[in-house]
């Protein structure tokens, strides 16, 4: 019964696994699509300026903003 259970278990945070990765792929999607219509378009969602305050703030903010940098990249990267 316990092994019943377990293997449940890890079944749901399986499946829950599964959606957030997908969940992350189609966020990572509509971010390539904002820059995309920035570039084209002039900016109409206001996504280059939002990059470049976040780019500027981790620049501010010396080794602190150049480690949360190194986490960010290494999250996108896996």
């Amino acid at each position: 019964m316990k092994k019943t259970r377990k293997k449940s278990k890890l079944n749901v945070l399986s499946l829950i696994n599964k959606w957030l990765i997908n969940i992350t792929e189609v966020l990572k999607n509509i971010l390539v699509f904002a820059i995309i219509c920035g570039l084209l378009f002039n900016d109409p969602f206001g996504i280059i300026n939002t990059i470049s305050n976040l780019l500027n703030n981790v620049g501010d903010k010396g080794l602190a903003g150049f480690i949360s940098l190194a986490i960010l990249i290494l999250i996108y990267r896996r």
